[in-house]
């Protein structure tokens, strides 16, 4: 990943480029559309780059019965993948990518996103309109068999990036408020929780986190991941959280790695303030958290400058500083790009177009 940008020239507004770093209008490598079913009408669930388009086609020139179909447009142009006719329903498909993602993981393909360390044994639910219902069928639940629903399938979470598929998940930020002084600025009132990821982590290993973050594998609901997460990460009462955690909204950003994978991602964003003096208070339960650490809000802000967040977790703490009237349109310049770029769509309608 490339270094942090340099706290003396970092805006907000760089923070959030950072995280939101891809656009289809102004890329300039060969990407396929990844379809459902052959039929062009079929909806795009993902984006292909030009070396996983070629490992798709040398899997169906290799076996009797392909499970994927190469489409032409009227000049011969191939134009999207999609999976077979054959391939009709949510447990086919996911059939179908259980069985290719470990092969490809146990043959050495893509060790920098499936290798064994990068592995996550998680899925991740795949909808045909990302920003439809989430239906899911639950954990404990059967796949489905016919195909009626807005989900589609579910994958290895650690291949998300190889299909360019959007992805889910939660983030919520802990804090506390103490009183105001007159005259001082608005931010002052604030802490916040603040861990910072254990050295072993597969991803952004030491870097500073939200206070709870994680994704949301197939068949959970959104606030029981929140509650799952603050438990497993935060060590915080399920309790605590069912009674006092506010859906505040999303956030949602196209990132591009530096290896060049896609990942749109849409973060489910929750608030918990704690009275100051809390007993209630974040600390590392499941190994994937070193520390925690309650910083005044000023603090954070040389942390986010300095580049020692994880991406999608600053552009977080941008929407609770614009949620809080911290940020506002009288003191920040980049206030309006900032707040639309904070709930993008991935130019997802025009990803049937990608070619």
């Amino acid at each position: 990943m490339s270094g942090p940008i340099p706290a003396e020239s970092c805006t907000f507004l760089n923070i959030v480029q950072s995280c939101d770093n891809f656009r289809l209008s102004s890329n300039t490598e060969i990407l396929l559309p990844w379809l459902l079913t052959p039929s062009p009408s079929s909806p795009a669930v993902g984006l292909l780059r030009p070396e996983v388009v070629a490992q798709l086609r040398a899997e169906a020139l290799a076996s009797p019965t392909p499970v994927w179909e190469f489409l032409q447009d009227s000049k011969g142009r191939e134009w999207a993948v999609s999976f077979a006719r054959e391939i009709a329903t949510p447990a086919d498909r996911s059939r179908v990518m259980k069985d290719m993602c470990e092969r490809w993981r146990d043959a050495g393909l893509f060790p920098d996103e499936i290798g064994a360390r990068k592995w996550r044994n998680e899925l991740y639910p795949v909808y045909r309109r990302p920003f439809g219902v989430r239906d899911c069928p639950g954990r404990g639940d059967p796949d489905a068999e016919a195909d009626e629903l807005n989900y589609a399938f579910r994958m290895e979470r650690a291949a998300s990036g190889l299909f360019g598929i959007v992805t889910y998940g939660v983030h919520m930020t802990v804090y506390e408020e103490h009183p105001a002084t007159e005259g001082e600025w608005e931010g002052a009132r604030y802490k916040l929780w603040v861990p910072r990821r254990a050295a072993t982590k597969q991803t952004w290993p030491g870097y500073l986190d939200n206070s709870v973050a994680g994704g949301i594998e197939a068949g959970l609901g959104v606030f029981d991941c929140v509650v799952k997460e603050a438990m497993e990460e935060a060590s915080i009462p399920e309790d605590v959280v069912r009674r006092h955690a506010r859906a505040t909204g999303s956030v949602s950003y196209f990132f591009q790695t530096p290896r060049g994978w896609l990942q749109p991602e849409i973060e489910y964003v929750y608030d918990l303030a704690l009275p100051p003096n809390s007993d209630v208070q974040p600390k590392p339960l499941d190994g994937e958290v070193e520390s925690f650490e309650l910083l005044p809000l000023e603090k954070v802000i040389e942390h986010m400058r300095a580049g020692s967040f994880k991406y999608n977790c600053a552009i977080v703490i941008v929407d609770w500083m614009v949620r809080k009237g911290i940020l506002t349109p009288d003191n920040e310049p980049d206030y309006q790009e900032i707040v639309t770029r904070l709930h993008g769509r991935f130019d997802h309608d025009g990803w049937a177009d990608a070619r």
